[in-house]
């Protein structure tokens, strides 16, 4: 049996998702921005237990593994009934060379590299409507964002996409793409550590009737109940982690203090900290939720307590102390109460 989470809007786009939302980066297995080996089987039954829990909506795009990520999101749809099926989010504009897997894909928006795209996702995950197509980051080598945009408006009129949306776009290049066609939604990375989205885009979002899906809220698991140093030089060699400078000191020091700092909050609300982190990411004004991944059950089990967490004014408060007494991250770092024309979220 299918439960229910709470919804929001997603915007003005006629979409309502669950405030949390599986993502797939993971399921894409090896790849040059992956995270290392991947069980199929794995991953297809977290998708089975984050669709039982209430999630409406799967995150994925065409560059994670490379294909392989559309390909398992596609082999979980056809299992379900048509009815059952959540809502598939996924990306365009990063394209890899099958000649060389090894080498990094490339970003191209340019509007004959989309609609050759188009193409081939809805046969991956197996759906003859993408409901959120999105860039994932801006490109500008040649190709003005409002050619590009105006090509995706037009796989909307075709009647192949149903909304748009952008991710990791600044406000300038949001407004001009707001200037040819509204944008549906936007991903920004968004977390405890990763906050400077509040700073401008998330406000503009909300002021301009653009729902905001945050991705890395658990700051690719840092904010989880059992991440510790000792983790990352045990992290596969083909994890893209091993690199990152959230993951070396100073950094992930901080971060960590932090991710201690929760767990008096967890304690009180009967939650993971992992739930927490997620829902601090859901208290702020104009956010309608966040994608969070999940490589087994288990994992989906950790975090969907967020979907129907409130934190409380003094555990956010608590947050705040803890994030000035660390130094953790940059960007603001308290929510003000949410405002009503996000609307609330809904059962």
């Amino acid at each position: 049996m299918i439960k229910t989470l709470p919804t929001r809007p997603l915007g003005s786009s006629g979409l309502e998702i669950s405030t949390v939302g599986f993502g797939t980066w993971a399921t894409g297995g090896d790849w040059v921005h992956g995270w290392g080996p991947q069980d199929d089987a794995a991953s297809l039954g977290a998708m089975r237990r984050a669709l039982d829990l209430g999630v409406n909506w799967f995150d994925t795009a065409a560059v994670y593994g490379l294909g392989h990520a559309e390909e398992v999101v596609g082999r979980f749809l056809r299992s379900l009934p048509v009815a059952d099926r959540p809502l598939v989010f996924t990306k365009c504009g990063e394209v890899w060379d099958e000649a060389d897997r090894t080498a990094e894909p490339k970003h191209n928006l340019h509007p004959a590299s989309i609609r050759r795209e188009i193409e081939g996702s809805p046969r991956r995950p197996g759906v003859g409507r993408i409901d959120l197509y999105q860039f994932p980051w801006p490109y500008q080598a040649g190709t003005p964002i409002e050619d590009s945009w105006g090509e995706l408006i037009r796989l909307i009129g075709e009647g192949k996409v149903r909304a748009a949306g952008v991710s990791n776009f600044d406000v300038a290049l949001l407004e001009r793409c707001e200037a040819v066609r509204h944008v549906d939604s936007l991903q920004p990375p968004f977390s405890l550590i990763k906050r400077r989205a509040a700073e401008r885009e998330i406000p503009w979002c909300a002021a301009h009737g653009t729902g905001v899906i945050g991705y890395s809220p658990m700051m690719s698991g840092i904010l989880t109940d059992g991440f510790d140093a000792g983790r990352v030089a045990s992290l596969p060699a083909g994890d893209w982690r091993r690199g990152s400078p959230e993951f070396r000191q100073p950094n992930l020091g901080r971060s960590i203090a932090l991710r201690d700092a929760l767990r008096p909050i967890a304690e009180r609300h009967h939650a993971t900290v992992s739930a927490v982190a997620i829902a601090w990411t859901l208290a702020w004004p104009g956010v309608t939720g966040a994608i969070v991944g999940a490589r087994s059950p288990a994992q989906v089990d950790a975090w969907i307590g967020a979907a129907t967490l409130e934190l409380t004014p003094e555990d956010l408060e608590e947050i705040l102390a803890a994030i000035t007494r660390t130094g953790a991250g940059r960007g603001p770092t308290r929510p003000a109460q949410r405002a009503s024309a996000q609307g609330p979220a809904t059962r």
